[in-house]
């Protein structure tokens, strides 16, 4: 083999290596932000939970008019994206806590009111 072929084999080494890391990184940054997404479906999915308790007569199940006595299902406390967990329940307000299961850290706090809308953040993303 010629110098110049082998310079050419060499390149192409190279460009195949470098398009391998550039994709193992592409996929981690997508895995991660299914990650996220996840936990924050599984957030709205326990806050209508939570306002379908509030708004529930209690001869019902439910807690008309307050969140008092409100606990996450037991279908709801985990998932393959995380765990979910209340931090806060009084009548007005639930405060939630989800902790992704790829990485501790990854955490997404929410708030409900009263009216069911939840107030989401996101912290060690």
């Amino acid at each position: 083999m010629g110098q110049q072929q082998l310079l050419l084999l060499i390149a192409g080494v190279i460009i195949v290596g470098i398009a391998i890391v550039v994709g193992v990184q592409m996929f981690s940054a997508q895995s991660t932000e299914a990650n996220r997404d996840g936990l924050t479906s599984g957030i709205m999915a326990i806050t209508a939970n939570a306002y379908e308790f509030k708004i529930r007569p209690r001869t019902l199940g439910g807690g008309l008019p307050t969140y008092t006595n409100y606990t996450i299902p037991i279908k709801l406390q985990s998932d393959e994206n995380g765990t979910y967990t209340l931090t806060s329940v009084t009548a007005n307000q639930i405060q939630l806590r989800a902790v992704s299961s790829m990485n501790p850290n990854w955490i997404v706090d929410a708030t409900i009111d009263s009216a069911g809308k939840a107030m989401i953040s996101y912290s060690g993303w």
